[in-house]
Parts: structure tokens; C-alpha cells; sequence
């Protein structure tokens, strides 16, 4: 796990007229809840944790919040960005427990996709089907990411969620089985080469089709001929 700190203050002042003059003031407003604790006001440097946005394992590590003397370890739960400015508007930490189970959304990494029989051999490009995958685990086992391994993959086949190895103590919060079985990532045809196909198959149709016409066309006139 990577290691990652926020340094925060507490505030007390709360309102949409306090957040607008805490962003004015390069500061973003917080709030860190969760393990009995009651919820906790903060305030955080926006620059600095804008950066740490970043980085991929930020969003799915354990942080810890350093408050003055004080520490405690949190996972990020919520960003709500700006809708047009690279603005982070508030941010919400949720506490945890290293003995409650947490669940978190976790990226997938693709491995071996130039060596896929399916794109080597077959011209096939990899569809990732899905970036994340949702899991649940103690905060001691919770993983940066999972690596699918897609080397083996021919055309038209697919990794499922049910063929993800994943870590010990690590389990999927809605375990895939019957139809929730989805499909990770697929090698297939890429979509111009597979309508240049359709479309050959069509032209060939009308040619055969054109062929018989003119086939009837002629017995036509040759049975005029005989008469």
C-alpha cells in the first residue's frame, strides 16, 4: 500500500458563504465521518491536495489525515469537482477501523495485450469492457489495483469477473454469478474492419442475386429462340 498523508485543520464555521471565502483563500472544505466518531469539519490546501488527486492510488488507498498532533487513518469516499474549473470543491474522508471490513472501487491494470493471439495473429484490438471493480476487505488487505492478464485471449473471447484471481482476504461486494457474471475485457474485430466485412458479404449477395437475374434473363431469350 502506498502511504499517503493530508495535512488538515478543523473549522468550525460551516455555509455556503464561509466554503465560497475558504476557496477564495486557496482551501478546500472537508469533512471526515464514520467509526462511531461524530463528523468533523476540516480544511485542506487545495494545490497540494489537487496533486495528490493525481495519483491513481490516492483514490483507493488508506490516508492518513494529520491534524496538528493528531492522526487517524481514512479512506477518500467523495470529490466534488467544479462543473467546468479544475476546482475541487469539497471532499468527504471516511474513518476506518482496522478491524471492519471496507469496500472500495478498485482500478484494473491489463497485462499482455500485445501478445494476445487475438490482436498478434487475428487482428484484433482489446476492448476493455470494464476500468473498476468494486471489493470488499480489512483496511490492512485492501489493494492499489488488480491485474487481468489478457496474453492468452484469441479473437472474440473474454475475461468475466468470475476468472479475476483475486488477493487473499480480498472478495468482490456483489460476487458475479448467472447474468451479473460481466464480461471484463474482450479482443474483437475492430468495428471499421468488421463493417467493410458486412459490407463485402452485402456486395457479394447483390452479385449473386444480380447473376441470377441475369441468368433468368437468358433462358429467357433462349426459349424465345426455340420458338
Amino acid at each position: 500500500m502506498s502511504d499517503f498523508q493530508v495535512q488538515v485543520t478543523t473549522r468550525t464555521d460551516k455555509g455556503k458563504a464561509t466554503s465560497r471565502r475558504m476557496r477564495h483563500a486557496k482551501k478546500i472544505p472537508a469533512v471526515v465521518y464514520g467509526t462511531g466518531k461524530e463528523s468533523e469539519m476540516l480544511s485542506i490546501d487545495h494545490d497540494e491536495f489537487k496533486h495528490q488527486l493525481e495519483v491513481e492510488a490516492f483514490h483507493n488507498s488508506i490516508i492518513k489525515l494529520v491534524n496538528g498532533g493528531r492522526t487517524e487513518q481514512v479512506i477518500l469516499r467523495e470529490v466534488q469537482m467544479h462543473p467546468y474549473k479544475p476546482i475541487v470543491m469539497h471532499v468527504d474522508f471516511q474513518r476506518i477501523s482496522a478491524t471492519d471490513k471496507i469496500h472500495m472501487n478498485i482500478p484494473l491494470h491489463f497485462i499482455g495485450e500485445d501478445k494476445a493471439p487475438g490482436v498478434r495473429e487475428e487482428d484484433g484490438i482489446v476492448s476493455h469492457l470494464m476500468n473498476e471493480v468494486d471489493i470488499s476487505c480489512l483496511p490492512a488487505d485492501l489493494p492499489e489495483y488488480l491485474e487481468i492478464d489478457v496474453s492468452g485471449l484469441h479473437l472474440n473471447e473474454s475475461i468475466h469477473l468470475s476468472e479475476i484471481k483475486l488477493p487473499d482476504g480480498v472478495e468482490f461486494t456483489h460476487p458475479p454469478e448467472g447474468e451479473a457474471d460481466h464480461a471484463v475485457v474482450s479482443v474483437l474485430m475492430p468495428k471499421v474492419a468488421a463493417e467493410e466485412g458486412e459490407e463485402g458479404e452485402e456486395g457479394e449477395e447483390r452479385d449473386d442475386e444480380a447473376a441470377e437475374a441475369g441468368d433468368g434473363a437468358d433462358a429467357s431469350e433462349d426459349s424465345g429462340d426455340e420458338d
